[in-house]
């Protein structure tokens, strides 16, 4: 009997592990080749796994909600016209747990009849989106309508379950259209100093600010409530710490002038839409400018191994997106330093439309060797970012804002208005220095103060 071992993908560089969020089949159920076997979840994308191979599902290795290394086997697929018996051995208790929880029963009648999950035409869906669609009696036109957070927008097993809670809830549903980012849930810094200390393993708590009374009576704190972080915010969270241990940060500050960039951008947006179809931010033209002083030095666009130090032949520039969940992701622009403005711009607005509606590919994230973050759009002015391993250096761009200060002319010395913008700079202490920080950060201004398209 021949068998096809299914491995756990890597869908993205430094990415070591995934979490099996669903099942889309069960053992002893016929396999076609791209049939969707499992949804997975990384810290950057998620994606639903097809079958290489056509066959008959052996064994399922892992449960749902199980976090496995890249590389490890999670399935078992017996090869279409292989003769024999599936092994005697029982599969592994939590794979017989998702067995037995599965419904047999016929679903009622649907409204509309679904589609099936292997139509070449239209939108995907796994099985168990369908048997799901089926029971709650939703109609093709409904099911369609329905925004999906799976690989490339598909419609995920929870995102399913969530539509349908909600509309039992009697509440509408949002549209595809409606991507509107929901209150924080995460504590504030007023939360964690005024918490009491945690008795529940160290979970942080969310409260509203205690009054004197509250102070003097810590039962009056009664009602704080406990928040999960999510799968994702949690793989952030290793990320961050790991990224602090591993690396001797520094951070180098510089404010620019970028008042010949306001006015170039005030002059030429509306033409740049009509041409483009994309809207100009400043984005393109700090993503240039820090392409080019990364090619002035090399050090900067680096990784490091033990005592080795990686110069990287190409200069991928990450892009932070905030998603409407909260959390972050860095979708990159390989080659930056090949595209001119306008590819840079259209390839910004492409990857950070993908990101916000869950569309990005594993490509579309891999490779990064420079991050830039923008504080600005939260109209802070500066702030100290964290690295993004394995890079050795992360740039932020603050808000804008208009200042006055001292100009020269050949009159002499005069005070005008002027845009000024910080600009931060992290690093790897450990082959960046002072010197070789402050050099490429002042590149970076230097360009952007001296504008000149």
């Amino acid at each position: 009997m021949s068998t096809f071992e299914i491995k756990m993908p890597k869908l993205g560089e430094s990415i070591t592990e995934g979490t099996i969020v669903s099942w889309s089949v069960k053992v002893g159920d016929a396999v076609q080749e791209d049939d969707v076997l499992f949804e997975v979840s990384t810290a950057k994308v998620s994606a639903e796994i097809p079958s290489p191979v056509a066959g008959k599902v052996l064994e399922l290795l892992f449960a749902e909600g199980d976090t496995v290394a890249v590389g490890t086997t999670v399935a078992l697929i017996q090869l279409e016209g292989e003769e024999g018996e599936a092994p005697e051995s029982p599969a592994p208790a939590a794979a017989k747990s998702n067995e037995s929880t599965t419904v047999q029963s016929a679903p009622a009648e649907p409204v509309q009849p679904v589609k099936s999950s292997k139509e070449e035409d239209g939108r995907w869906y796994s099985p168990i989106v369908l048997q799901l669609a089926q029971e709650a009696k939703i109609s093709q036109a409904e099911l369609d309508a329905i925004p999906g957070t799976g690989y490339e927008g598909r419609l995920s097993k929870k995102d399913i379950k969530d539509y349908i809670t909600t509309k039992k809830s009697g509440v509408a549903p949002q549209s595809g259209t409606e991507n509107l980012r929901q209150p924080s849930t995460q504590p504030t810094v007023d939360d964690l100093r005024n918490a009491p200390s945690p008795v529940d393993g160290g979970h942080h708590h969310r409260s509203t600010p205690p009054t004197v009374n509250d102070r003097r009576n810590p039962a009056a704190i009664a009602e704080d409530e406990t928040v999960e972080m999510d799968r994702v915010a949690r793989i952030i969270s290793d990320h961050m710490v790991m990224s602090k241990k591993v690396s001797p940060h520094v951070t180098t500050v510089v404010e620019a002038d970028v008042t010949r960039l306001v006015k170039w951008r005030s002059r030429v947006k509306e033409a740049f839409f009509k041409r483009e179809g994309v809207a100009l931010t400043f984005m393109p033209a700090i993503a240039e400018a820090t392409a080019k002083a990364l090619a002035e030095f090399p050090y900067v666009n680096a990784s490091v191994d033990g005592y080795k130090v990686i110069l990287k032949k190409h200069i991928n520039l990450g892009i932070a997106v905030s998603l409407p969940d909260g959390n972050l992701i860095v979708p990159v622009i390989h080659d930056a330093d090949k595209l001119n403005l306008n590819g840079l711009a259209v390839s910004i607005d492409s990857l950070a439309a993908k990101a916000r509606t869950g569309k990005l590919m594993p490509d579309d994230i891999q490779g990064g060797t420079f991050t830039i973050t923008n504080f600005g759009s939260f109209k802070s002015l500066f702030g100290t970012p964290i690295i993004n391993q394995p890079q050795v250096a992360i740039l932020g761009v603050g808000f804008i804002e208009k200042k006055p200060a001292v100009v020269e002319t050949p009159e002499g010395d005069t005070i005008a208005i002027r845009h000024k913008m910080y600009l931060s700079l992290s690093y790897d202490h450990r082959i960046i220095n002072g010197a070789l920080g402050g050099e490429f950060l002042r590149r970076v201004a230097d360009y952007l103060e001296n504008w000149d398209k």
